[in-house]
């Protein structure tokens, strides 16, 4: 039984502060009390502590037909306006990229939030829920002091690992039941000489694979991508592979977490040794966790599948597009990627939102329902965002109207999304 220190009541709360969670937050605002909980002393989620690029608001070619807008095409807005941001070309085709300062894109996020008279509770970590004539009357969240419970009318799910959806009692695919992606910990190399690290991606692979024949490194992946950042002879690297079964399990997230420093460690040896440019490079800093890509994905009113992908597939309760490809971290020591057919998009439906027979729960960002395969494709960062204001803006309506959440009107919620700068349709080529 857990001992309560204080009682709150709230229209809204969203468990998770990434960039899902600071979308819905944001969304939901409108006309409602929102709290938003996060378990860190800062928001952004897996793109303020793992990564610096936005992948998914392009689709993958050399033109410029973006696919999300809204609050998240805001939140570009006020990186550009700061200069802390630029466009690149992901190294993989998979279309244009943003790359920022995640320093400055945390105050983004919050500057929103404190805008939209959104509640933050930092340092706090969601417990429980209490389930009541088949709906969740409340939530358990612990900080060092004390521990709340919160009456709630409609929550969010933006945890990444399901972790309310779980509590709660929902069902799940992915760990203990079909493969999860691997994990990886990023790092970030100074002190680059730009002018002799000319080399290309192959040819740095092909000196991976000479250094693991060697015998005198172990490099799990002997693949990987290093880019340019905003920051001068500062590059950022996306090279440490770690395969676990079961990044829920905490004896084995913790083992990952040594283990991706151990392999930042070996990468950078291999990279000051032998790479041209890299002789005097120091190693700067490795994410603050390990960057986990899949682990429970909640069953939901819709499970997007792999075909629904790779056809384009539209739906009446289309809440967003996508145009990347199947971007699949397996167990191998290469990335498994599919493209779109024709240069397509596809849209995520609403259903895919709402745990199975949920009252009034929504998900978004990582535990969304969506097959393996699926999910390699739609958990881009520009596509978690544009989740994210889709739970938030449905929330709002289901709140207000006194509603079930899947049984709100989904053309008024695609109205509200298209008014508030969403994109959920275009013109393939």
């Amino acid at each position: 039984m857990i001992k309560v220190n204080r009682e709150i009541n709230k229209d809204i709360v969203v468990i998770g502060g990434g960039a899902a969670g600071c979308n819905a937050a944001i969304a939901a605002s409108k006309n409602n009390d929102v709290l938003l909980i996060e378990r860190y002393g800062f928001t952004g989620g897996t793109t303020t502590y793992i990564l610096d690029s936005l992948n998914g608001f392009y689709t993958p070619n050399d033109n410029d037909n973006i696919v999300v807008g809204g609050i998240s095409a805001e939140i570009i807005k006020r990186l550009q306006s700061k200069n802390e941001c630029f466009y690149r070309f992901n190294t993989y085709g998979s279309g244009k990229v943003i790359t920022y300062n995640p320093e400055t894109l945390k105050c983004i996020y919050e500057d929103m939030l404190i805008e939209n008279n959104v509640e933050i509770m930092l340092h706090s970590l969601f417990l429980d829920v209490d389930i009541k004539d088949n709906k969740i009357s409340s939530i358990y969240v612990a900080n060092k002091r004390e521990v709340i419970k919160i009456n709630v009318g409609i929550v969010i799910d933006c945890s990444g690992d399901g972790d309310v959806c779980y509590k709660a009692g929902y069902d799940f695919l992915g760990v203990g039941k079909d493969p999860v992606q691997s994990l990886t910990t990023t790092f970030r190399v100074s002190n680059i000489n730009t002018e002799k690290a000319t080399f290309t991606k192959n040819e740095m692979w092909s000196l991976m694979k000479k250094a693991n024949e060697s015998g005198k490194y172990n490099l799990p992946r002997e693949e990987g991508s290093f880019h340019k950042t905003t920051f001068s002879n500062i590059v950022s690297t996306n090279m440490v592979r770690i395969v676990l079964d079961d990044p829920t399990d905490i004896k084995k997230i913790s083992n990952a977490e040594i283990d991706g420093r151990r392999q930042v460690k070996e990468y950078f040896r291999f990279m000051k040794n032998e790479l041209p440019g890299y002789e005097d490079s120091e190693l700067l800093s490795s994410s603050i966790q390990v960057g986990v890509r899949e682990t429970r994905r909640i069953i939901g009113e819709y499970i997007l599948d792999i075909n629904d992908v790779i056809s384009g597939n539209k739906f009446d309760d289309g809440i967003l597009l996508c145009g990347s490809p199947v971007e699949d971290h397996n167990a191998s020591k290469s990335v498994d990627w599919q493209y779109i057919e024709g240069n397509k998009t596809y849209q995520l439906p609403y259903r895919c939102l709402i745990p199975k027979n949920s009252k009034n729960l929504l998900m978004a960002g990582r535990c969304i329902s969506a097959n393996h395969r699926a999910f390699a494709s739609v958990r881009s960062a520009a596509q978690c965002m544009a989740m994210g204001q889709a739970a938030g803006t449905a929330a709002s309506i289901a709140f207000n109207e006194k509603k079930n959440v899947k049984d709100i009107d989904i053309q008024l919620l695609r109205k509200r999304l298209i008014q508030d700068g969403a994109i959920l349709e275009m013109s393939d080529k």
